[in-house]
């Protein structure tokens, strides 16, 4: 499909990314940007559906976005998931997300899982200056990671993750272009809390609470004669979960996550006695007027991020997003789930509701959601997500257990 609109869209992420940082918006928005942000789209419609959450919700086979830490909990032998998130599909049809996850446990305390997820960009049609197509090209995304879980107690996980990321935005070789991919590694930190509680009128009850810092690694730069490196989407998501066994057949839950980018804030520049370029100084680097150079390594990045937002600690307030979500199941057949995303007006304006439903038969299992904006545009608007679940007992855990659901 050659269309000059992913062309567009290829080039705004690059423009975001190498100079989302040198001015400041006038309406008071100050996003913060980062390089691959396709880590950050939920691959799942399960989470999808409600509001985007999962750090502490139930495990299943999609646990390695959200929480790795859950796969030591999960209650299946092994399995694997298939999901497909469209993206900007009421203008094109050809960019989107597709995933691919799987699990197996080792024993009762010890579980590993792996996924790749892979974002298509469409195709592009490059031309020269006269108009001349120089080729077709097709930019992409993918990453590739593993995890390891452990049971520490009977009420405590944790895990690590790590992950290998490539970007290719411009994959074509043109003489007056000097790009290259770019690659990162990277690694996840997580930790899982399941504790079952004795509530009166209530079959079961369950308090989950989870904590997973993402993309912990090296920053990327997609200019083989440039030193300017950006950071990756480094991400501390955390929350709690309540789950209430009604009777044999009714399950609800709720789920609250909390998230923050860890990296820097952009500063602001002292403007020179023009107003309308920002003062240089003796070293050649512009004058910061407030809060803290953004140029700083990984580690310095993610704890700098905890106080250097130039207005303080409104804005640092800001710069967590909040999203609830709900899930209520019917003997554990039907599922129907809602949620709602909210980001500050400053730091992007993302807030949306989001609808799912879920059915389970056997081994199967197929997930839905669709997501309704509250304010600005969303890429996923109008659309419908799915993922497809596949979860196996091996043949004595089921005898012993009477069979599998």
């Amino acid at each position: 499909m050659k269309i000059r609109l992913i062309l567009l869209f290829t080039c705004a992420l690059v423009v975001a990314r190498t100079f989302g940082q040198d001015t400041e918006p006038s309406d008071g928005s100050r996003v913060i940007s980062t390089a691959v942000p396709f880590l950050t789209i939920s691959p799942d419609a399960r989470s999808g559906g409600m509001g985007d959450v999962g750090v502490s919700s139930t495990p299943d086979a999609y646990s390695m976005f959200w929480n790795p830490a859950k796969y030591a909990f999960i209650d299946k032998t092994f399995g694997f998931g298939i999901g497909y998130v469209p993206w900007l599909r009421s203008l094109v049809n050809d960019i989107g997300l597709a995933s691919v996850t799987g699990y197996g446990k080792i024993d009762d305390k010890q579980a590993i899982a792996a996924s790749l997820r892979f974002f298509s960009m469409g195709a592009v049609m490059f031309t020269d200056n006269d108009g001349n197509e120089l080729g077709e090209v097709k930019p992409n995304e993918w990453t590739i990671d593993a995890t390891y879980s452990r049971k520490f107690s009977r009420e405590f996980s944790g895990a690590v993750a790590a992950r290998f990321i490539y970007s290719n935005l411009v994959p074509v070789d043109l003489a007056n272009l000097s790009v290259r991919p770019g690659t990162s590694v990277a690694a996840d930190v997580a930790i899982y809390y399941h504790h079952e509680m004795e509530i009166k009128g209530l079959s079961k009850a369950y308090l989950d609470f989870g904590l997973n810092i993402s993309n912990i690694g090296a920053k990327m730069s997609y200019s083989s004669s440039s030193t300017v490196k950006d950071f990756i989407p480094t991400t501390l998501r955390f929350g709690p979960s309540f789950t209430m066994d009604i009777d044999d057949f009714n399950r609800i839950s709720i789920s609250l996550d909390l998230s923050k980018l860890l990296v820097p804030t952009p500063p602001v520049y002292l403007k020179n006695h023009t107003g309308n370029n920002d003062s240089i100084g003796s070293d050649g680097k512009r004058i910061i007027y407030k809060g803290y150079d953004p140029d700083v390594s990984v580690v310095k990045g993610m704890l700098q991020s905890f106080y250097d937002a130039p207005y303080g600690f409104k804005e640092e307030m800001q710069e967590i997003n909040v999203t609830l979500g709900a899930e209520y199941w019917y003997n554990k057949l039907f599922s129907v789930r809602a949620g709602y995303f909210y980001e500050s007006k400053y730091k992007g304006d993302r807030q949306f509701f989001t609808f799912g439903a879920g059915l389970r038969y056997n081994v199967f299992g197929l997930d839905f959601s669709y997501l309704i904006p509250v304010k600005s545009n969303n890429p996923l608007q109008h659309t419908l997500q799915f993922t497809l679940l596949f979860n196996f007992d091996n043949t004595k855990k089921a005898e012993k257990a009477g069979g599998t659901n």
